[in-house]
C-alpha cells in the first residue's frame, strides 16, 4: 500500500516502546566486537520534522514522545535519547529520528545496512536522510528484499518487520513469511512491530506466530489512550526472535512505566 506516510504519527507512543527496544537491542549487539547486519523491511522516511503541519495535526508527538521527555521517562545515557540529541544537534530540535536513523547511529564502521521502502516520496526521502551512512536503500516490496539478502553477509545482525498494516491481508501474511525468514537465517535477531487494536485483529496472528516455537522469543505489549476519540490502536506490541539479552530488563521498565498512563 503506497498510500501511508508515517509523519502524521511519528514520535508517538507506539514509536517510543519500539524505538527504545531497538535502540537497547542494538546498543547490545554492537558491544561484541565483530562486524553486524541491519535489515529494515518497511523503512519510511528515516528522519521527521515534529513541527510539520502533519504531525501537528494529529498531536501524536505531544503525546508520545513529547510527553515522555516533560516525564524525563528515559535519561541521556539511554541510547534512544543519546541518537535523538544526534538528530536533533544536525536537524534542529523538533527533529526525531525513524528506525533507520535509529540503527544508523546505532551501528559502527564496518556494520551494514539494507532499507527497502516502495512509496515514492517516503523513498526518496529516506535516502536523503541516510546520506553519509552506510546504508543501502531499495526501491522493493521488504519481504522480497529481505528474502532475497539472507542469510546475510556477515551473519550476525537484526531484521525489523515494521508494516503498516493497512492492508488486512499483512497480517495473515507475516506468520508464514517469518517462518521463511528464521529457516534462512536462524541466527538473526528478527524484531516485529504490531499494533494493539480494540477489534483483535493483531491476535490470530501472534497465536500463529507463537505456534512456530521459534527461539528466545520475547513478545512485549503495552497499552495507552487512543490518540482520539475513535481510534481503534490503544497499544503496541514487539515480537522478537533471538532477542538479546538485556531486553527483559528494558521491557519490564517500559511495562511500568506505560501502566502509568
Amino acid at each position: 500500500m503506497l498510500s501511508y506516510q508515517h509523519i502524521y504519527h511519528a514520535g508517538n507512543l507506539a514509536d517510543v516502546q519500539k524505538h527504545s527496544v531497538l535502540a537497547v537491542a542494538l546498543d547490545y549487539l554492537t558491544r561484541k566486537d565483530k562486524p553486524m547486519v541491519y535489515l529494515e523491511t518497511h523503512a519510511g522516511r528515516g528522519l521527521y520534522q515534529l513541527d510539520a503541519v502533519e504531525a501537528v495535526r494529529t498531536g501524536e508527538a505531544q503525546a508520545g514522545i513529547g510527553r515522555v521527555a516533560r516525564a524525563e521517562w528515559f535519561d541521556a545515557t539511554h541510547p534512544l535519547m543519546r541518537v535523538l540529541a544526534a538528530v536533533r544537534l544536525s536537524h534542529g530540535d523538533a527533529a526525531y529520528p525513524g528506525s533507520p536513523l535509529v540503527a544508523g547511529h546505532l551501528l559502527r564502521p564496518g556494520d551494514t545496512m539494507h532499507l527497502a521502502e516502495l512509496h515514492p516520496q517516503e523513498h526518496a526521502a529516506l535516502e536523503q536522510a541516510m546520506a553519509g551512512f552506510p546504508a543501502r536503500v531499495y526501491k522493493r516490496d521488504g519481504f522480497e528484499m529481505a528474502q532475497s539478502l539472507l542469510p546475510p553477509e556477515p551473519r550476525r545482525g537484526m531484521m525489523l518487520i515494521d508494516p503498516s498494516y493497512e492492508v488486512k491481508s499483512d497480517y495473515d501474511r507475516i506468520p508464514a513469511v517469518i517462518a521463511q525468514l528464521h529457516r534462512k537465517w536462524n541466527v538473526g535477531v528478527i524484531a516485529l512491530w504490531y499494533p494493539v487494536l480494540t477489534d483483535g485483529r493483531h491476535k490470530p496472528m501472534l497465536t500463529a506466530l507463537e505456534r512456530l516455537d521459534l527461539p528466545r522469543v520475547l513478545r512485549h505489549e503495552v497499552l495507552f489512550p487512543p490518540a482520539r476519540e475513535g481510534h481503534r490502536m490503544v497499544g503496541s506490541g514487539m515480537f522478537l526472535i533471538n532477542a538479546p539479552f538485556g531486553l527483559t530488563e528494558e521491557t519490564a521498565r517500559l511495562s511500568a512505566l506505560f501502566s502509568q498512563l
